[in-house]
Formats: structure tokens, sequence, C-alpha cells
């Protein structure tokens, strides 16, 4: 499995960093998590098809995570047409898709017939490659963390965490059995308060910290520079691909 972060940026682009998009590619396929930029000028550069794309995974539907996602299905409905994304949002769904739908009507363009999953607790999405869990947290209303499974892999993607709780509604039970990567955000709160569910924690094999500001950027180096004895760790940039 490797992990290509498109986008590390928190709620704006800052200088070199845009907002929320990671892919996965595992085998000839690929899936997304999060689309809050455009990843089609990324696919045609680095040679890869779109049709490729076989799952697209929102956690939450602030624009910094799903900006990105109308403009890829628009030009998957005109130009790229055998590209056929199952994509799952949170809830309301329908109303998503009917506000996609109407958005490609202004850009005079007819969206083709995606496959579309409502996003919910639990294993939402399978195939036979990939499975995804989805655990609910704070930040909004309709938001939630990914547990990423496949090659016998097991990868967490945080999503938005509660900005008020200090990372308390991270989802630990995904560290009951070994995690091969975390993937946290560190934009609502200092990434100190990570410490005290990773410094002990023997089934956690690394740690990347995603979506992170300038504000809070000493706190995000604070726990890089805590934990980098224990875990391999680090803040990942736009480009940074990471093998596991």
């Amino acid at each position: 499995m490797k992990i290509l972060f498109i986008g590390t940026s928190h709620g704006v682009p800052e200088a070199n960093r845009r907002c929320s998009s990671a892919m996965l590619e595992i085998g000839d396929k690929r899936y997304f998590v999060d689309m809050g930029t455009d990843p089609m000028p990324d696919l045609i550069t680095r040679h890869i098809h779109p049709d490729s794309v076989k799952g697209i995974f929102i956690t939450h539907m602030h624009g910094d995570h799903t900006n990105g996602l109308p403009a890829f299905l628009e030009l998957s409905s005109w130009y790229f047409k055998n590209t056929m994304p199952t994509v799952c949002l949170p809830e309301p769904m329908d109303k998503t898709v009917e506000s996609l739908r109407t958005w490609m009507k202004c850009n005079q363009t007819t969206m083709k017939d995606f496959t579309f999953m409502p996003v919910k607790e639990g294993v939402f999405y399978e195939d036979d490659t990939i499975r995804v869990t989805a655990y609910r947290t704070k930040h909004i209303a309709e938001s939630f963390s990914f547990l990423i499974e496949a090659e016998g892999k097991r990868v967490f993607f945080s999503g938005d965490l509660w900005p008020d709780g200090k990372g308390a509604d991270f989802a630990t039970e995904v560290l009951d059995e070994p995690l091969d990567l975390a993937v946290c955000e560190g934009g609502h709160f200092e990434a100190t308060h990570y410490l005290p569910i990773f410094e002990n924690c023997a089934n956690l094999k690394a740690l990347c910290i995603n979506h992170y500001t300038e504000y809070f950027l000493a706190e995000t180096i604070q726990l890089v520079d805590a934990l980098k004895d224990k875990i391999p760790v680090c803040r990942v940039q736009d480009g940074t691909e990471i093998i596991i």
C-alpha cells in the first residue's frame, strides 16, 4: 500500500500546501480519503489514469475536504467516461448528490450515474481490495474517522476532531490491534495532546501529522520530537509518499 498526500493544509491553502486530500494506491487501484483539492492534475502529471480510482471517502462536508470533488466528478462525467468511482458521503447524502447534479447543470454537464453510498458508523465500504470502517467524531454533526484495511495492513485517518476536545474523540479502540499508521490532524488543537495516547502505545507502528496549521506548528514539532525515538513520526507535506 502506498499513500500519496496530495493536499495537507487546513481550512485554507498555504504556500505549497493545498487542502486535504490523500490517495491510497493498492495494486492497480486508487482510493481517496477526502478531496479538498481536485486531484485530477496530479493524476495526469503522474501518468495515473483516473479509471483506476475506485473509491472516494469523505470524512465530513467542510469545503477544505470536499471542494475538489465536484471538479473531479465533472471531468469524469464528460471526458473520462469510464471513470466510475464509488463516492461515499456523510448524510444528508441525497441533498449533496442533488447539489452536485445542479452544479454540473450550471456547467452544461450531465452527471453520470456514479454510485453514491452513505458514510455510517461501522464498516460502510468493502470490495475485493479494501475495507473501510467509520468512527464518528464530534467535529460537526456528521463527521468521521476512517480505518482502512488492505493487504493485511491497517491505516487510520483521524479526520477532523472536536476542536474543544483536545483529541478526546480519537478512536482509541483502533489501537487494540497493531496499527501500521495513524494519520492525525493537527489543525484544531495542540498536537501534544496526542502524547497520552501514543507515547506508551505498543501497537502503533508509525504516525503522521496532517492538516496542521502554522498557529500550532511549535506544538506539532514538539510532538514529533517527543516520539521520534519511539516510533517513526513526521509532518507530511504535499507530495509526501509513504509505503506501508
